[in-house]
């Protein structure tokens, strides 16, 4: 199975869509230029509103979605795949899906997933996240199969629930990806911790691209755009600014890890519910 090069992007999104587009694009390309096969996007990678009440009515429906449509354009133009961390995309029933999308090199969505996790919580200082108040959750885990090998879907809150990755894996996964839009509040101390032991225990590369710097009203994200080995071991993070980050990924690497540490296949657990895993194609149809 042959090598590539991922890249993940790492930007700082706007309130409003079509002014975080342009940005993006530009990454893109940049990434594309350094040989990036495989192009990943943040969480909510167009639009972080800070207020619940205003994201129905900013964000569009897919098929008119102009964020998803340029996103597309340069998947196609580059000739790249792309996970496409997520967009915030009105449904019928006056919500909002935090989606994402896998693209083809042809410009075409090979796979769609819904984030099953909403983040509600409250942080100290005054932060407020309510996203079950504007979102619609998923019902299903994705993979998507790519010409490596089949890719993992998850977004950001995600990342704390480890049974969804090793359903995951063990549906046939050697990538996961959590794109993320992650506080800067709780991922200066979790951020790293997290995305490592996905990793760790799954036996998956991780490909983790994360918004950073200061959006509007002073919502902060932490940035560190990780792509870490199934080793665990970090191999490239993004620091705190907007820019990318690349690395050569082997997928070899996923069954010598698993063979060295077979825990996958060492499953005593309590009976319990389960994330069902739905599109586990093989790698390239």
């Amino acid at each position: 199975m042959s090598t590539f090069t991922v890249a993940c992007i790492q930007n700082t999104a706007e309130r409003d869509i079509e002014p975080s587009i342009g940005p993006v694009v530009e990454l893109i390309r940049a990434a594309a230029a350094r040989g990036a096969d495989l192009v990943t996007l943040p969480e909510m990678v167009t639009m972080i509103e800070p207020h619940d009440r205003d994201v129905p009515a900013k964000a569009r429906a897919e098929d008119d979605d102009p964020g998803l449509a340029a996103f597309r354009a340069e998947a196609a133009a580059a000739g790249v795949w792309m996970l496409i961390g997520s967009l915030l995309i009105r449904t019928a029933g006056g919500k909002v899906a935090n989606r994402s999308f896998v693209v083809d090199p042809g410009g075409n969505i090979v796979a769609r997933y819904d984030k099953l996790h909403l983040f509600d919580v409250d942080l100290d200082g005054g932060e407020t996240y309510r996203e079950s108040a504007t979102v619609e959750a998923g019902d299903e885990a994705v993979l998507a199969p790519t010409p490596w090998g089949l890719l993992g879907l998850s977004v950001c809150y995600d990342l704390r629930f480890a049974y969804l990755y090793r359903a995951l894996a063990q549906g046939g996964a050697s990538f996961i990806g959590i794109p993320a839009a992650f506080t800067y509040t709780t991922g200066k101390d979790h951020w790293h911790v997290l995305v490592r032991a996905r990793a760790i225990e799954t036996g998956c590369f991780v490909f983790a691209p994360n918004q950073c710097g200061i959006h509007a009203e002073d919502r902060r994200t932490w940035g560190h755009s990780l792509i870490v080995n199934p080793w665990g071991e970090v191999l490239a993070d993004g620091g705190d600014e907007v820019g990318l980050v690349t690395a050569e990924i082997d997928p070899v690497e996923v069954e010598r890890a698993r063979r060295m540490v077979p825990a996958l296949k060492h499953d005593r657990r309590f009976d319990g519910p389960r994330a069902p895993v739905v599109g586990a194609l093989e790698a390239g149809e």
